[in-house]
């Protein structure tokens, strides 16, 4: 399947495409929504963006991929032909996961406890290069802290999960726990304004956030310029949780632990 069709997604009619590909410079990025293999519409979302950016290896990294049926680099492996590095937590999920990319030679599946202390040991370990496409973090905890220790790494897209219970410009990162695991509730990650700041200093511009309130995407500055999508203010590009959760509410129950305000 080529770029283009990808780029089209399923929405149809020609007014749809022509806003997407030929509409105005400084379009939404959730105008490009839709979802193959993603959890929400960021399939959609990724493919806009590399349209434009290009690859420079059509390589990404996820870690906190649960079996791998539903993640950011699960379409770009299996259908775009790309190479990756899949890391997951978990024994039980790891199996699943492994067994469902056994037959891609382009993946590599690894049982890692991703952590501030070990990531870019990790990367060094799988032979992440410096430069590459596409990095996704959602471990649904330490994310700020996580993405803090990759400094030394120059991803093009960097997809990470927000907090949507603290909205801008609160700034909330959940206190470094390396033992930490999710309970379920609003007690975990960064707030959206606090990401937009360490992205700031890592030199990443936030281009705007899926409409259900979950991912976060920020582009490096030496390409932003290839991007149609403007640099966005975290009050810009804040959407709301919008998904429902086991007990049928909207977002998850509310939490509580010790944060820090960076």
């Amino acid at each position: 399947m080529s770029m283009a069709a990808l780029g089209d997604g399923p929405r149809t009619g020609f007014l749809a495409r022509t806003r997407r590909w030929l509409g105005p410079p400084f379009a939404s990025i959730n105008d490009y929504e839709y979802k193959v293999r993603s959890q929400n519409g960021e399939d959609g979302i990724l493919a806009a963006l590399f349209r434009l950016l290009g690859t420079s290896h059509g390589y990404g990294v996820e870690f906190g991929v649960g079996d791998g049926s539903e993640c950011n680099l699960a379409h770009l492996v299996k259908d775009r032909g790309w190479s990756g590095l899949l890391m997951e937590a978990d024994r039980n999920s790891f199996e699943r996961l492994r067994a469902e990319y056994r037959a891609l030679p382009n993946v590599t599946a690894a049982n890692e406890v991703v952590a501030a202390e070990n990531v870019a040991a990790l990367f060094a370990r799988y032979q992440v290069p410096v430069t590459f496409d596409l990095l996704s973090i959602d471990v649904d905890g330490n994310d700020y802290w996580i993405w803090r220790a990759l400094g030394a790494y120059r991803p093009s897209v960097v997809v990470i999960e927000y907090n949507a219970a603290h909205p801008p410009p609160e700034k909330w990162v959940m206190e470094y726990n390396p033992r930490h695991r999710w309970d379920g509730t609003t007690y975990y990650g960064a707030s959206l304004t606090s990401l937009t700041a360490l992205g700031r200093q890592l030199g990443y511009a936030l281009v705007g956030t899926d409409t259900r309130g979950v991912n976060a995407f920020f582009v490096s500055r030496d390409a932003l310029h290839r991007v149609r999508f403007p640099e966005l203010p975290p009050e810009r590009s804040y959407h709301p949780a919008g998904f429902f959760n086991q007990h049928g509410t909207v977002g998850h129950p509310q939490g509580e632990g010790p944060f820090v305000r960076v």
